[in-house]
């Protein structure tokens, strides 16, 4: 992975962070379909990890895909996220971390629109949105 790990202790996480987002970015859950602030999210603006605040996807990129949590074609860069391979509940997938501290914040397919045709699926309780001034 790109950039230096910088994840804060377990004690100061478990009090900056409400118990999904927690069990999300530290314990690789998922949120249920449809049920994150962001999927129906429009306001223009940029997607950041919710553990450290590194900028990850622009508003610009994301797209409805029907899965049920936000998805993105392409991250704000090739830094800010990185990718492993994950093999968990029987299934071959692609799990996207924060590239900066390694939080857990969904999968990537490559079922997405063009230009990349990937569909970053993202948790909601992973990100946090700044809205554009």
């Amino acid at each position: 992975m790109a950039n230096e790990t910088r994840k804060p202790d377990d004690d100061t996480l478990r009090r900056k962070l409400t118990p999904e987002q927690y069990h999300i970015t530290q314990e690789k859950g998922t949120e249920r379909a449809f049920t994150g602030k962001y999927n129906d999210e429009k306001t223009p603006g940029t997607y950041a990890c919710v553990v450290c605040g590194e900028e990850l996807f622009d508003s610009d990129t994301k797209f409805e895909s029907g899965s049920g949590w936000p998805s993105f074609y392409k991250p704000m860069s090739e830094e800010a996220v990185a990718t492993e391979s994950d093999a968990s509940h029987g299934m071959r997938r692609t799990e996207v971390l924060c590239a900066k501290c390694h939080a857990h914040l969904g999968h990537v397919f490559d079922d997405g629109p063009q230009p990349t045709g990937l569909r970053y699926c993202i948790n909601s309780a992973a990100l946090d949105l700044k809205p554009k001034k």
